[in-house]
C-alpha cells in the first residue's frame, strides 16, 4: 500500500537533514552571477558547515500532493529542523547530535541512532541522507558515481546520483556565496521542489 505524501515529505525532511552572519531575503541579487563565480567559491562552498535556510518543500506523487514550511539550522555538531504545514500533521521538530536522532510529533517523540534508521522505523523505507545534504548545497556526493551538467556560466544545472535527478533551477546571493534557491528532485513516481526564502551562511573560517 502506497503511504500517504505528508509521510513522504517528512521522510525527505529527514533526509535532507544531513545533508549538511546575517543575511538579507532572498530577492533578486543586486549583480548577476559571472562565468568563473561557481569555480572562485567551490572550496569554501565544500566547507560550509553552519548555515541555516528557510523555505517551502513541496511533494508530488500520482496519488497526492503537498506542501510544508521549512526551518533549518545545521552546525557541525547539531541540527535542528522545524516543519510545519496544512497537510495536517501540524507541527513536527526534527533535531539531532552525533549518534543520536530524535523526531517530535503530535503523536510523540520518537528516538533512533540516526535518520536513516529513523526513517526506517517510522516510515518503513529511507533516502540517501548523506548526498541530500551535498545536493541542497549544489555539489554531489563525494566519491560516487554522477553525471553533472552545468550551465553557461559553470554552474550546476542538473545532477544524476544514485537514481536522483536534482535540477537547479534558480540561485541567491547571500553570505558572499552563491546558494540554491530552487531545485527540483525526482526519483521515478516522485517529484520534490524546495524553494529557499532565506539562506543564512556562517562558514567557519568567516
Amino acid at each position: 500500500m502506497r503511504r500517504p505524501a505528508c509521510c513522504l515529505l517528512t521522510g525527505l525532511v529527514l533526509a535532507l537533514t544531513l545533508l549538511t552572519g546575517c543575511a538579507s531575503r532572498a530577492p533578486a541579487p543586486d549583480a548577476p552571477r559571472a562565468e568563473g563565480d561557481w569555480q572562485a567559491q567551490r572550496d569554501r562552498l565544500a566547507d560550509l558547515e553552519t548555515w541555516e535556510l528557510t523555505g517551502k518543500a513541496g511533494l508530488r506523487t500520482p496519488e497526492d500532493s503537498t506542501s510544508a514550511n521549512l526551518d533549518w539550522r545545521q552546525t557541525p555538531y547539531h541540527f535542528r529542523i522545524l516543519l510545519s504545514g496544512p497537510f495536517g500533521s501540524g507541527r513536527s521538530v526534527l533535531e539531532g547530535r552525533q549518534g543520536r536522532v530524535s523526531l517530535t510529533t503530535g503523536e510523540g517523540r520518537f528516538e533512533a541512532a540516526s535518520p536513516e534508521a529513523l526513517m526506517r522505523q517510522r516510515l518503513g523505507w529511507s533516502l540517501p541522507v548523506a548526498a541530500l545534504g551535498d545536493w541542497v548545497r549544489g555539489l554531489p556526493a563525494a566519491d560516487r558515481p554522477h553525471r553533472l551538467e552545468r550551465d553557461a556560466k559553470g554552474f550546476p544545472a542538473r545532477l544524476e546520483q544514485d537514481g536522483w535527478t536534482i535540477d537547479y533551477r534558480d540561485w541567491t546571493r547571500a553570505g558572499g556565496l552563491w546558494l540554491p534557491r530552487r531545485m527540483a528532485l525526482s526519483y521515478g513516481d516522485l517529484d520534490v521542489t524546495l524553494v529557499v526564502t532565506r539562506w543564512r551562511p556562517e562558514a567557519s573560517d568567516a
